[in-house]
């Protein structure tokens, strides 16, 4: 593969980072952290206006045609800032989805307004009986007009603030995914705490009914189409840790040159210098994975166990780092007047969003397992 990234992959690179660093000071995080929900609408609309947002879906829901791969570009800059919006749920994710299996009534009355900034999607894939989102409990039985849905999803991202939500269930015929309003009939959202208390919600559905134009694709293509969110879902947290991981490491190493003890920088001792040395090499790999697997779905290609590779590093590999930081800056950094606990709380974020590494591992090691020798 060609590590060399894209015009533009550097232009939206760029372009992202600029209105991340205007917006997203310490400040206005700090604002953040005490409101109601923990969405920045002042960076969203700005990404926006930007055309940052639909820069990387396709001309048919107004975008600029881009890909995962521009796509990631765009959330390590805003894992740098620690921006709180929800790119990766409601544009990658949902959004792209819409415009991939969805109609052409579904592009325009969804993605496209998503493209734009007006409405925000949410993947509501997560629940507490089932750990694959493409073999849902969430039950959904077809009746003479439509779909009845039962069945309660955890941890969705941007819930609160969410227009839409994509919903896999499970049917008589195989999972299919379906698009439910927040404010359809049964339909209950509930706030959510996380590690970094983010913007998220508990979407419970309890005799909700929906026409049949509120299938997404087909039943017969549902589970393909949960196994598509979820891979790019994963790439695209990857990138976000990447962001957060790199950005984290290098206040650290500013931190090292400046902090004076014994007479001495504290990166000049040996210990500390190992230690930054190690999540140099952690943060180097999560890249290199997270490149390998955005490169093979970008082009097509199958990519078992790259993903999983990718989601093991920034997992286990952000563990690491994010201890590195808060032990290098030593009590400042679990001062939450200081940037450092942001990053720490972002890192855990993604680490347990990713899954555990163990789980990655076993994953990898049943699919070498399965392959002929």
């Amino acid at each position: 593969m060609d590590f060399t990234l894209t015009e533009a992959q550097q232009d939206l690179a760029g372009l992202t980072g600029g209105i991340v660093a205007d917006i997203v000071t310490n400040d206005r995080l700090r604002e953040l952290d005490s409101a109601e929900d923990r969405f920045d609408r002042k960076l969203w609309d700005a990404l926006a206006t930007a055309g940052v947002l639909g820069a990387a879906l396709p001309e048919s829901v107004g975008g600029d045609g881009f890909g995962i791969l521009e796509q990631c570009s765009i959330l390590i800059e805003l894992g740098r800032g620690v921006a709180a919006v929800p790119y990766l749920s409601s544009i990658v994710m949902a959004a792209g989805a819409i415009a991939e299996f969805g109609s052409d009534t579904q592009r325009s009355e969804w993605a496209a307004p998503a493209a734009a900034g007006s409405k925000i999607l949410a993947a509501a894939l997560a629940e507490e009986l089932a750990d694959d989102p493409a073999a849902p409990v969430t039950r959904a039985e077809h009746t003479a007009d439509g779909w009845t849905l039962n069945g309660t999803k955890i941890v969705v991202d941007g819930a609160p603030v969410a227009d839409l939500f994509l919903v896999p269930a499970a049917t008589d015929a195989g999972t299919a995914v379906f698009l439910v309003r927040p404010g359809d009939a049964g339909v209950i959202v509930t706030r959510q705490q996380t590690t970094d208390f983010g913007c998220t919600g508990l979407v419970e559905l309890s005799d909700v009914r929906i026409a049949d134009d509120r299938l997404l694709g087909s039943v017969a293509q549902g589970a393909d189409i949960v196994n598509w969110i979820l891979a790019r879902g994963a790439v695209g947290s990857s990138a976000f840790q990447f962001g957060v991981l790199d950005q984290a490491l290098k206040m650290t190493a500013e931190y090292a040159r400046e902090r004076i003890q014994f007479d001495r920088p504290i990166g000049s001792f040996q210990a500390v210098a190992q230690r930054l040395a190690d999540g140099y090499i952690d943060v180097k790999g999560v890249r290199l994975t997270l490149w390998q697997a955005a490169f093979r779905l970008a082009a097509g290609l199958p990519v078992d166990g790259a993903v999983e590779t990718a989601k093991f590093w920034a997992a286990d590999a952000g563990h690491r780092v994010a201890h590195t930081v808060v032990h290098v800056h030593g009590g400042v950094g679990l001062d939450e007047d200081h940037p450092t606990h942001r990053y720490f709380l972002a890192a855990k974020r993604q680490e347990f969003l990713l899954g555990s590494g163990t789980d990655q591992l076993r994953r990898l090691g049943a699919q070498l397992a399965a392959t002929p020798a």
